[in-house]
């Protein structure tokens, strides 16, 4: 009897190191399957030197806080239209001010009256110790005609609707426009 409990015995533990030598295996290559897997993840568009208003509207609607937009434009035209939640520093108080309010390492967005405007700013910035700035191609003409939220006296005398801010809806609405006869 005590050699049948004992055969019992060893076929039992047979039995369960070979489940635990399966279960081994199943997880490691459980693992190495998944780091084979691509990432699938979707991620907002990172900083780059020079962005266009897409990859920041992109980055915003994302809903990533976690940068500065600077209009380096004149106070006035500043006050007129502007990118919503972009800070007003004039390029000739660019760096002081900068220094004063932003840490170095924080994302910032600089756009210009102009491209050129636009890069002497990013150039500043980047000789004054800010490590992730980035030219906005195009501006705030451009930011608006991907119809980008924006504030401003100017802007709020002709505020959208509100599909406003959905260029796909606003597109729809004109094709369904009637056409006028010529």
């Amino acid at each position: 009897m005590d050699n049948i409990q004992n055969k019992i015995e060893d076929a039992s533990k047979k039995v369960a190191d070979t489940v635990e030598s399966a279960t081994n295996k199943v997880e490691e290559t459980i693992l190495k399957a998944k780091d084979a897997l691509p990432e699938v993840t979707p991620t907002p568009p990172g900083l780059k030197p020079q962005s266009s208003v897409s990859d920041l509207k992109a980055r915003l609607e994302w809903g990533e806080p976690a940068l500065t937009i600077l209009d380096v434009r004149d106070r006035d035209t500043f006050n007129n239209g502007h990118i919503m939640g972009a800070m007003p520093m004039p390029l000739e108080e660019l760096v002081d001010r900068a220094k004063t309010s932003l840490q170095p390492t924080r994302d910032i967005y600089v756009y210009g009256e102009s491209d050129e405007q636009t890069a002497q700013a990013a150039s500043q910035m980047r000789s004054a110790g800010f490590q992730c700035v980035s030219e906005l191609k195009g501006g705030f003409p451009a930011w608006k005609a991907v119809g980008g939220p924006t504030e401003g006296v100017a802007e709020s005398t002709n505020p959208p609707g509100p599909e406003g801010y959905n260029v796909l809806s606003e597109v729809k609405n004109e094709a369904n426009k009637p056409k006028a006869n010529m």
